[in-house]
This record gives structure tokens, C-alpha cells and sequence, in this order.
């Protein structure tokens, strides 16, 4: 018995060899010879060698900016601005052995960082999850344009797999490039259905405008004064004003400061703000035609970090009466 069990090492160990042997040098592959064992009460029990042949697989990676007010958006960042690699990696298969480590070499836009960490975790970016995150990263000071960065992932069978992705680096400053109404009720009086539509000259990143939104429809406050005849967005407990900036209507539409229940919905550049119930005030209705001027606010940025120009925007098209 003793004997007949030095054999069987031998052949494993025989095995093992030979395998080895066999074992080209391609890129992306190792065999890596492994026992698992599990304990049952007082015994031991080793399953049979096992080789991990397969790579990691890389489900996808984007960069965010890390900074400032908004982190919804990805793909792109600022010039010099801070950022996060995202990445989904993972290992499976009968005889995965799991993902040892996840880098990032971003040296294309941060001199110098061939392999910067990932660390495992649970993220959440334009709506896509991702288990894997650098550090915060700052770029450097690059033109802008499009990069290439690489992801590479490697398992405890020493397997490794790559992949190359982009980001754009973007310098464009969004801007207001529109101000408008449209009338759900009685013209010239603001009323439920009426909405005010803001446009960018870009998309703006939704957590820049209030923390955690993703741009679907969400409860706010919509107030209108009559010292000044301006509008104002508040969250929906009418406590904090919204960086949607200030909306000067140029005459009255209230005898006294009113507010409105409502609604805000992001679609591509645009953000519409729809009037639900009166909730305070005194409104009137109003038959002298005004343009509108929009003064944005610099706390909006768009995806890339970029702060919105405060320059006043004037409504566009025929001169009429709002709501």
C-alpha cells in the first residue's frame, strides 16, 4: 500500500511536470496547479488537482471626474481635473482561482501611471454598477481630445487579461443657450401644466443640480417673486435653491410671492421644470409681452467637471407672453 502510494505521488508529480513543460509562453495563459480543501467535523477533505486556464474577464471600465459638485456622468473629464477608473472584472469558471489584481495604466492623461490600483467595492456610475475603483487620480494639464487607457486583470492562476478603453478630455465651458415656457392652462397666468425649459449649450450633469439625481423626473419647488418678477428652483422642502440660477420675467405674474409644487425632468441639454399646485401666494394673469433673461449658475458643470458660464442668456423667438 505504502508503495503503490509513492507510485501515485510520482505520477502527480510526474504529471505536473510534463504539463509544465507543455505550457507555451502566450500571452494571457498559465496553468496553475491548486488543491481545495474543505473541513468536515474533525476530518479533512482535499479535492483533486485543478488547473486554471482561463483568463479574468473585463466586463467594461469608464473614468468620472472624482471632484466637485456632480458625479453622475462618465466618460469624460476636465483639463488637470481629478478622476476615478472604474472597472467590472471577473473571474469564473470551474476551476477559476479568482482576481488577484486589477491596474490601470492611465499614463496617457497622468504622466507616469502605468499601474494604478483598483480596489474591489460596489459603484455606481450613469447608472451602471462597477466592482472595482482607483483612487482619486489627477490628470495632467492635456489638450483636449480623445485617450486611450488600458485595463489589465490578473487571477491567482496568474492568468491575465487587457483590455483598451477611452476618455475624453474636454475644455468647453457649458453655457445657457435658451430660456423658454410653455402654457398647460390659461395663457399668461402660471398655472399647473405650465413648464419652464431650460437649455444648455451641453449636457449638464444632474448631481451638479441636486445630490443623487440622475436626471429622472423628481419632486422641487418653483417659487416666483414679485420684487423683481424673477424664478427660482428650490428642493422639494423649499430650503436650498437649485444651481439652475435666476429666470428674470420682466413684469408680474404674482401679487404676491408665490410657490408651486413640481417637477424637474433632465433630457440631453435640456431641463424642464413643470408647475404643479399653488402652494402659496397670489398669482395674476398677464397680457404684457416680455423676454425672459436666464442668469445660469457656475455651481452646474457638465460631465467633465466644467463649470456653467454665468453670462445672461435672453429668451429667442417672437416676443410673447409667458406661461
Amino acid at each position: 500500500m505504502g508503495q503503490l502510494g509513492g507510485r501515485a505521488l510520482v505520477g502527480v508529480a510526474t504529471l505536473a511536470a510534463l504539463l509544465g513543460l507543455l505550457v507555451g509562453t502566450g500571452t494571457g495563459m498559465s496553468l496553475a496547479l491548486y488543491t481545495a480543501s474543505t473541513a468536515v467535523g474533525s476530518n479533512t477533505m482535499t479535492t483533486a488537482a485543478r488547473f486554471d486556464v482561463t483568463p479574468p474577464t473585463i466586463n467594461g471600465s469608464v473614468i468620472a471626474k472624482a471632484t466637485g459638485t456632480g458625479q453622475y456622468l462618465s466618460g469624460s473629464i476636465k483639463p488637470s481635473g481629478t478622476f476615478y477608473v472604474y472597472a467590472n472584472v471577473v473571474d469564473t469558471g470551474t476551476s477559476a482561482s479568482g482576481v488577484a489584481t486589477v491596474t490601470a495604466d492611465v499614463s496617457s492623461i497622468k504622466a507616469g501611471a502605468t499601474a494604478v490600483a483598483l480596489v474591489a467595492g460596489s459603484f455606481t456610475v450613469t447608472g451602471v454598477s462597477f466592482n472595482y475603483r482607483s483612487a482619486a487620480q489627477t490628470a495632467d494639464n492635456k489638450a483636449a481630445g480623445g485617450y486611450t487607457y488600458k485595463i489589465t486583470a490578473t487571477d491567482n492562476g496568474g492568468n491575465v487579461a487587457t483590455t483598451t478603453t477611452s476618455v475624453t478630455v474636454d475644455a468647453t465651458v457649458p453655457a445657457g443657450s435658451d430660456i423658454q415656457t410653455t402654457n398647460g392652462g390659461t395663457a399668461g397666468r402660471p398655472d399647473t401644466g405650465d413648464t419652464i425649459i431650460y437649455t444648455y449649450t451641453k449636457q449638464i450633469d444632474p448631481e451638479s443640480i441636486l445630490a443623487g439625481w440622475t436626471g429622472a423626473s423628481t419632486a422641487v419647488t418653483i417659487r416666483l417673486t414679485l420684487s423683481g418678477n424673477t424664478v427660482t428652483i428650490y428642493n422639494p422642502a423649499n430650503t436650498a435653491q437649485l444651481p439652475l440660477g435666476s429666470v428674470a420675467l420682466g413684469t408680474a405674474y404674482v401679487t404676491a410671492n408665490a410657490t408651486y409644487s413640481g417637477t424637474m425632468v433632465e433630457s440631453g441639454a435640456r431641463i424642464t421644470i413643470t408647475l404643479g399646485s399653488l402652494t402659496g401666494g397670489t398669482v395674476k394673469t398677464n397680457t404684457t409681452a416680455k423676454n425672459m433673461a436666464w442668469t445660469p449658475s457656475a455651481t452646474a458643470t457638465d460631465g467633465a467637471g466644467n463649470a456653467c458660464s454665468t453670462a445672461a442668456k435672453t429668451e429667442t423667438g417672437t416676443l410673447d407672453v409667458d406661461f
